[in-house]
């Protein structure tokens, strides 16, 4: 038979001639085990998968505790603030008791100052403590003496020496107080 002839009689093109020779010369392709390649990409995949999974969690996590830690800055900013403040207040009470039995401008002018700077404290979170009648509390109070007072049931406060005060449920200073036997 001639090279351009096939079996049936038909002549062949040449570049079809060379297309049906080439597999023939062509090296042998070793057996692949495509289910196991196909168990390696799966398992490649899953792990891919809990690594991804993971890292959204964590950013997640990240995410809330900025902005967890963004609400503690706002509510607790002013401690520092407000605990500098704290010996203004006193002396401030310490200056209308010493001027009771005054009057004039200079005490109207004390009064007025006082009541905004009580105002602009509480404006910011702050809460005056003043337990006087109230069962002990250690983590808000901090007694100093134990008082004989029929008046008062014992175990509660009988006299408060310095007011105590808190910032956003936390315990800026203990009240200092007298507490009844």
């Amino acid at each position: 038979m001639q090279d351009n002839e096939l079996k049936n009689g038909q002549s062949v093109p040449p570049q079809d001639e060379a297309a049906q020779q080439a597999p023939a010369d062509a090296p042998e392709l070793p057996d692949l085990d495509l289910s196991a390649e196909l168990a390696k990409a799966q398992a490649k995949a899953a792990e891919n998968y809990d690594l991804y999974v993971r890292a959204v969690a964590e950013a997640d996590n990240t995410r809330r505790r900025a902005s967890e830690d963004v609400a503690k800055a706002r509510k607790f900013g002013i401690e520092k603030f407000a605990e500098s403040m704290l010996p203004v207040v006193d002396s401030m009470e310490k200056a209308l008791e010493a001027s009771a039995n005054e009057k004039g401008p200079l005490k109207e002018g004390l009064e007025i100052t006082y009541r905004q700077l009580l105002s602009a404290l509480e404006h910011n979170g702050m809460k005056c403590e003043n337990p006087v009648g109230l069962k002990f509390d250690p983590n808000t109070m901090q007694a100093i003496t134990m008082v004989k007072d029929p008046a008062v049931q014992p175990g509660c406060v009988a006299t408060v020496f310095q007011r105590g005060w808190k910032i956003a449920d936390r315990v800026l200073r203990p009240a200092m107080v007298a507490v009844a036997q």
